[in-house]
């Protein structure tokens, strides 16, 4: 994984984690990543330094991610996984076609979850309609 800050044609700056150098490239040239304030889709990586890890030996406790943190975070969204399980309805991959439906037949307090591809968010998208990402822990790590 690597983290990129980014700049649209605006001058808004964000972060965001790609794969690698060229899945960022691809989906710049797709058009599939926008600004997080404006929305818009002429978008840059700006200069970043790297970030060069010192062996364990010279880190200080403070440097080291604490193990207590990383397991809060993991139970909080193992939280939001079980809420969503209990709350909404799992469609799977019908998701866009789904959410189409609610959105077209003016359908209120139907929640639903599922998955979608880059292509099908991009499609909601550009008719209007917005979807979050939420990360979905696995409940046995």
């Amino acid at each position: 994984m690597i983290k990129y800050i980014l700049k649209c044609g605006k001058e808004h700056e964000f972060e965001s984690w790609f794969l690698n150098s060229k899945e960022f490239e691809r989906l710049k040239n797709k058009k599939l990543i926008e600004c997080i304030y404006c929305k818009s889709k002429k978008i840059q990586k700006t200069i970043m330094s790297p970030r060069i890890l010192k062996s364990k030996l010279r880190y200080s406790k403070k440097d080291l991610i604490n193990k207590k943190e990383i397991v809060k975070v993991k139970n909080d969204l193992l939280k939001i996984r079980k809420f969503i399980e209990k709350n909404f309805e799992y469609v799977g991959d019908q998701l866009a076609e789904k959410v189409k439906d609610i959105y077209y037949n003016d359908k209120k307090n139907f929640n639903i979850y599922g998955t979608t591809t880059l292509e099908e968010r991009e499609e909601l998208r550009e008719e209007g309609i917005e979807l979050s990402s939420i990360p979905w822990v696995d409940k046995e790590n």
